[in-house]
């Protein structure tokens, strides 16, 4: 019984972490740090978003957006890359917005 209450509570656990960041290696006295994507420059301590929907600091970046997965089957779903978020819309009408039961990340 101990182990079936341990496996509901990892399992529990996992769905809330975050699904996809990345943390980053700071070297001791650095006072700017380089974006992966942009190559630009930040000071530590900084927080930006970069191109690819990336929210980042100079020691972990972390998706900006959550990756629809559970939604009606007449529906799509478009990533809009200025919002940095996925946009679910009926296939045949992208004026009627559909609803998302489930989706992973941020």
């Amino acid at each position: 019984m101990k182990h079936l209450a341990l496996a509901l509570l990892l399992c529990a656990l996992l769905s809330l972490s975050d699904a996809f960041c990345y943390r980053k290696l700071m070297k001791e006295g650095m006072t700017h740090c380089q974006d992966d994507d942009d190559q630009t420059w930040h000071p530590v301590g900084s927080t930006w978003r970069n191109s690819k929907c990336m929210d980042c600091s100079c020691d972990e970046c972390c998706s900006a957006y959550s990756t629809p997965h559970n939604f009606p089957y007449d529906c799509v779903s478009v990533f809009d890359p200025k919002a940095c978020q996925y946009i679910v819309h009926k296939r045949d009408d992208p004026s009627v917005l559909c609803p998302i039961y489930s989706a992973v990340g941020k």
